[in-house]
């Protein structure tokens, strides 16, 4: 499900969010929660938010917003999204302003970030490979089916 705007306020002088509407109303494009997937919703969104800072889609910092407003458009339990900023913020992607929100953190490791997208990516395309390799489906099929969904998305 794509996500609604989620109403924010600036703060520090920056604009709300990755991408802005109107003053104070912010959006993060193709935010998608799959109910069905064997990640955990908090999980989802913590890869989701990693993907937007990596793509420059969040800049250092951007604000979020806040766990009630994501939660909201998002469907989603608010301890699901206050679990994701949380394990975001021990890993230092996010920080939090008392009073404030939480922002793309000032002292974020875009590199190290882009390795760590990278690593789940492989993860994912090993698992990918296995599933394929084990159903008979040859490389030059599978390559055609990856070409399909890459133009698709």
């Amino acid at each position: 499900m794509l996500a609604n705007t989620v109403n924010v306020t600036s703060v520090r002088g920056r604009d709300s969010c990755a991408t802005l509407l109107l003053k104070g109303w912010c959006y993060i494009p193709d935010f998608i929660i799959k109910q069905q997937s064997k990640e955990t919703i908090y999980e989802q969104i913590i890869f989701q938010i990693k993907l937007l800072i990596a793509n420059g889609e969040l800049k250092v910092g951007d604000i979020l917003p806040s766990v009630r407003n994501l939660a909201k458009s998002l469907e989603v339990s608010t301890l699901s999204v206050q679990r994701a900023y949380t394990e975001l913020k021990k890993d230092g992607i996010i920080e939090s302003v008392e009073g404030k929100g939480y922002f793309v953190s000032e002292s974020l490791n875009k590199s190290s970030l882009k390795d760590a997208l990278l690593r789940e990516v492989e993860d994912e395309a090993k698992r990918i490979i296995q599933i394929a390799k084990q159903n008979g489906v040859e490389l030059t099929e599978l390559q055609e089916i990856i070409k399909i969904f890459w133009e698709d998305i």
